[in-house]
């Protein structure tokens, strides 16, 4: 009975692996921020950034991923749009690190083993935790001590999907992400010239290119999903 059970058991897992398909990529292009330092612009990658994803689709409409990114952001007043800022003078540079999971929703539905399902635009939702740096004090003047903390944000953002040929597909992406954070510039009220008195939370953004592999047998999904 037991063995009934767990063959069962296993051939239900190994229908449900085998009748999806999964997806791995690499993403490369360029990264920007929006805060209390330079450019306003929320889409304007003045970094060269990349990431690493896997999809696994629940449907032709709907997948799950799981993405890493490697973001580094700077900016200067001297590229602001106000004279405030350009006046100010003020630049940084800081490094992102980012796991990310979240649900990709396809506007039609796609299946690249199909004819005529090959290509569609998408929205994304996800949940990420992220690390970067922080200055904690000025122990020199203009000499300051970073340490590096970890902190959750909100992505989401647009795309564009396609098969090229075969198994291989890319995609165009713009990815927002919130976060709860104020000091991704270095804004902090432990240093005097370093406390800008901003209010809002920064914001980091990528915009690229992905190349994707897709694997696993063509999907068998459930009607109605």
């Amino acid at each position: 009975m037991k063995k009934s059970i767990l063959l069962i058991i296993f051939t239900g897992i190994s229908g449900v692996l085998l009748g999806q398909m999964y997806e791995v990529g690499i993403s490369i292009g360029g990264s920007n921020y929006v805060g209390d330092i330079g450019r306003t612009n929320y889409i304007y990658p003045n970094k060269i950034a990349g990431a690493a994803f896997f999809k696994y689709n629940l449907n032709p409409r709907m997948a799950l991923r799981a993405t890493y990114s490697y973001l580094p952001i700077e900016a200067s007043d001297l590229d602001a749009d106000t004279d405030l800022r350009r006046y100010r003078g003020l630049n940084f540079s800081n490094t992102i690190n980012e796991l990310a999971v979240g649900l990709e929703y396809n506007f039609y539905e796609y299946d690249i083993s199909s004819d005529d399902k090959t290509w569609t635009p998408y929205i994304l939702l996800e949940l990420a935790s992220f690390n970067y740096k922080y200055v904690v004090s000025e122990p020199q003047p203009n000499q300051y001590q970073y340490n590096s903390k970890n902190s959750l944000a909100i992505p989401f953002g647009v795309g564009f999907k396609s098969k090229l040929a075969g198994p291989l597909a890319f995609s165009l992406e713009a990815k927002f992400r919130y976060t709860f954070e104020d000091d991704l510039d270095y804004n902090t009220d432990k240093v005097a010239k370093l406390n800008f008195g901003g209010t809002s939370n920064d914001w980091y953004m990528f915009t690229g290119f992905s190349l994707i592999y897709t694997f696993g047998r063509p999907a068998c999904y459930r009607k109605g999903l």
